[in-house]
């Protein structure tokens, strides 16, 4: 029982750490935010949160060039 609720740890805590390295979690944290900042705003799908994350940061010149 007590192995079981270790590995469990570790595992939620290996996902919880991939999913920051990656930035998985950025559209939990956007849907929190928009949901605290203006409860009555419309939530944007995952794929228009995508997009909107592409296209800002494809037109901010720090981010370099993308070749695609």
């Amino acid at each position: 029982m007590r192995r079981t609720v270790s590995l469990r740890r570790v595992f939620s805590s290996v996902r919880w750490y991939v999913r920051e390295l990656t930035d998985e979690s950025a559209y939990d944290r956007y849907i929190a935010h928009v949901r605290h900042a203006c409860p009555d705003a419309e939530v944007p799908s995952r794929r228009e949160f995508e997009r909107m994350r592409t296209d800002r940061q494809e037109a901010d010149p720090r981010q370099g060039f993308r070749c695609c």
